[in-house]
């Protein structure tokens, strides 16, 4: 059977203290790209992934780009293995699997890390949200009964796996619908430790800021499809990729569909590059015969 690689690189949460610290200091490759990142960001932000706290890294304007670096100097590390034939990324994740398919410069892709980073902590900010995992409930159901929670922002933000779903919207909101949801029949019902209210309309501030940046970068002629998060479709397109990255701010993940998809279109071997090994389990969820590997 010919192998069909698809990578896949986390999003925000998947850091920890001390990330890429180890890789930085036993590959070449792989440091060359992080020494790169404190002149693109202009701040030391290799001093905060080393020996940073938690709550250091818990700061969107921190969290993102060290999350996209991490992933990027696991990629670059492994440059005699096999390239993709596929990409895809959780969230923030997709501007590292734009910069492994080659659609984005490394740099570039940096810079608009920083810039949506920048944008959805302001955003946060204006307006105060959270998120909570809701686990055991099909699809419908959450939508449904998110739709019904009057006056407030609730919605559907991450499509995680089959019964795993995670709802974003104001405090308020997202609290009464962790209550109809456990009385819907959820299993569990766990509101996260999170900046905000992310993939939900709470983001339009930051989406407009993002669009700016977005239509301004140069976006080239990938080696290799991406399977965005706005649809799970792949896509190759650099007007549409643009079109999605902006939307997907304000939309939900739908990572069950991308690895739906990828396993349909052949994928057989998927690799996750980035701090964790959170995508790996989700993956498992979706498709008990996928093989799924760290990248390290």
């Amino acid at each position: 059977m010919t192998q069909i690689t698809a990578y896949v690189f986390p999003g925000q949460g998947a850091q920890f203290p001390g990330m890429a610290k180890e890789l930085y200091e036993t590959n070449a490759a792989a440091k060359q790209v992080l020494d790169t990142a404190n002149d693109i960001l202009g701040f030391d932000i290799l001093n905060i992934m080393f020996n940073g706290t938690e709550e250091d890294l818990r700061q969107t304007r921190v969290t993102q780009p060290a999350v996209f670096l991490h992933s990027m100097a696991q990629f670059v590390a492994r440059q005699n293995a096999v390239l993709p034939n596929m990409v895809a990324g959780h969230s923030l994740g997709e501007f590292s699997a734009l910069a492994a398919a080659g659609v984005l410069s490394l740099a570039d892709a940096l810079k608009l890390v920083s810039i949506r980073a920048a944008a959805m902590q302001k955003a946060c900010e204006n307006t105060p949200g959270t998120m909570a995992a809701i686990l055991g409930l099909d699809d419908a159901t959450v939508e449904s009964v998110c739709a019904k929670i009057e006056n407030e922002v609730v919605v559907a933000a991450n499509y995680n796996s089959i019964g795993q779903v995670v709802i974003s919207g104001t405090i308020n909101g997202v609290e009464a619908a962790c209550i109809a949801l456990k009385g819907a029949g959820a299993k569990r019902a766990i509101v996260l430790s999170v900046g905000g209210a992310f993939h939900s309309p709470l983001m339009q501030p930051a989406a407009e800021e993002l669009k700016l940046a977005i239509n301004a970068a140069n976006f080239s002629i990938g080696i290799c499809p991406i399977y965005q998060n706005v649809n799970g479709l792949p896509c190759t397109n650099s007007v549409t990729i643009k079109e999605n990255l902006i939307a997907q701010l304000t939309s939900p993940v739908r990572w069950t569909k991308i690895i739906e998809n990828m396993v349909q279109d052949g994928a057989n071997h998927f690799i996750e590059c980035g701090p964790g090994n959170v995508l790996q389990g989700l993956i498992k969820k979706i498709n008990k015969e996928a093989k799924v590997f760290a990248a390290i």
